[in-house]
């Protein structure tokens, strides 16, 4: 199987922006199995909690607890490969009126806006991380900041893709009805 760095080549101009991409890739790559490995342990935690429960009359006391860290993991793991396909909640009436060109200026501007955000959103997460790190969490002696982790590791990975739109070298997610009129033409 060739790599996902090799497709993703053909948008980068020079050597700063291939390595870019490598490493974009790579840490999409990581992150992908760290989605496979929080949803996999957060359903079998589930299931061995109602199967202790119900069959065994026993209850596991931190499975709420770990089953919910598994599944915020998750989902912030997630955030950042939607924004790079552009799988996302938008209104795009008035954009649709505008002419093509305009149309990607105006996606390179809101992708440096929401990147703007990402680093706000990394800042005040790592400030929430410093103010729980003593805090734990109260069924396992973990740090309860590990939730505003994911939090920071979906901002810095959301704000490289964000990066990556705004200079080119990865294609800006086009509108639904945009790619569907292209595709029938």
């Amino acid at each position: 199987m060739t790599p996902v760095w090799h497709r993703l080549e053909a948008y980068a101009s020079s050597p700063f922006k291939r390595h870019f991409l490598h490493g974009l890739a790579l840490l999409d790559r990581s992150s992908y199995y760290a989605i496979i490995v929080a949803m996999g342990m957060m359903t079998l935690l589930v299931s061995v909690q109602v199967f202790a429960r119900y069959v065994l009359a026993y209850s596991i006391d931190s499975a709420t607890e770990l089953s919910r860290l598994f599944f915020v993991w998750s989902i912030f793991l997630a955030i950042p490969h939607g924004i790079k396909c552009g799988i996302h909640v938008g209104i795009d009436a008035l954009v649709g009126l505008l002419p093509e060109g305009a149309q990607r200026q105006l996606a390179r501007l809101m992708a440096l806006l929401a990147a703007l955000l990402m680093v706000a959103l990394f800042w005040l997460g790592l400030g929430a991380v410093i103010n729980n790190w003593q805090q734990l969490m109260p069924t396992i002696p973990v740090t309860s900041a590990v939730f505003y982790i994911a939090v920071l590791v979906c901002a810095g990975h959301s704000c490289l893709h964000l990066i990556a739109q705004v200079l080119q070298v990865e294609p800006l997610p086009s509108a639904p009805a945009a790619s569907e009129e292209g595709e029938t033409s």
